[in-house]
C-alpha cells in the first residue's frame, strides 16, 4: 500500500528540533521525502503498523501534528505532481552503474 506521511513538529525547543530529526529519520527508513515534511512510503500491512508505532513514539501529541493518508491504488491515477519531481518507484528494478 502507498501512504503519505505529513507532520508538523513544534521546533521552539531543543527537544522539538530533536523530535523533528527523529520523525524525519523514521520516515526516511520507510519511504522518500517528497516535500520538507511530507513522505511517500510503499509498505505492506506489517511495515505500516511498525511505521505508525515508531512515529507515534517520537511525536508529542500535545505540541505536534501527524497525518497519515492511505492512497487509493493505482497510485498513478490519483496523484498529481507539478514542478521538480524526483520520485523513486519502489516496485521497479534499481539500476546501479
Amino acid at each position: 500500500m502507498w501512504v503519505v506521511i505529513c507532520y508538523d513538529v513544534n521546533t521552539e525547543t531543543r527537544e522539538g528540533r530533536r523530535r523533528l530529526r527523529r520523525v524525519a529519520q523514521v520516515c526516511k527508513n520507510f519511504g522518500q521525502r517528497v516535500q520538507k515534511s511530507v513522505f511517500e512510503c510503499q509498505v505492506d500491512n506489517m511495515q505500516f503498523e511498525e511505521l505508525r508505532r515508531k512515529l507515534l513514539k517520537e511525536i508529542n501529541l500535545v505540541l505536534d501534528n501527524l497525518r497519515v493518508y492511505r492512497l487509493t491504488e493505482p497510485r498513478e491515477r490519483h496523484v498529481e505532481s507539478y514542478g521538480e519531481i524526483q520520485t523513486i518507484l519502489f516496485d521497479e528494478e534499481t539500476l546501479i552503474a
